[in-house]
């Protein structure tokens, strides 16, 4: 996770991802540096956008299953019509999908 943590530190600076970059922030920071695991992080970032990827880092968030309230209250039940939840869901899984393409990447 520090490889990712340094690495979305220099995105957010502006600065370049790379093998010598990572290793500095890491080093700086006191971490001892997993060679194997900052190579493959910096080689799987060199294909993604990233800003796109954390756009699409929400949409997977607003898709996660959310508890039943505390109370025990039942939901109240939408009037939305079938082929509108099914469209929706389609939609949702397609966006769901996308990110997660972008961001498996990250975590090679």
């Amino acid at each position: 996770m520090e490889n990712i943590y340094a690495a979305m530190l220099l995105h957010k600076a502006g600065k370049e991802i790379n093998e010598e970059t990572v290793t500095n922030v890491l080093t700086a920071a006191g971490i001892t540096v997993d060679t194997v695991q900052m190579k493959a992080l910096v080689a799987s970032l060199s294909e993604v956008n990233i800003d796109e990827a954390i756009k699409a880092a929400p949409t997977m968030m607003a898709a996660a299953p959310v508890a039943a309230p505390a109370g025990g209250a039942p939901a109240e039940p939408k009037a939305a019509a079938p082929e509108d939840k099914k469209k929706k869901a389609e939609e949702e899984k397609a966006k769901e999908e996308a990110a997660l393409e972008g961001l498996g990447a990250l975590f090679g």
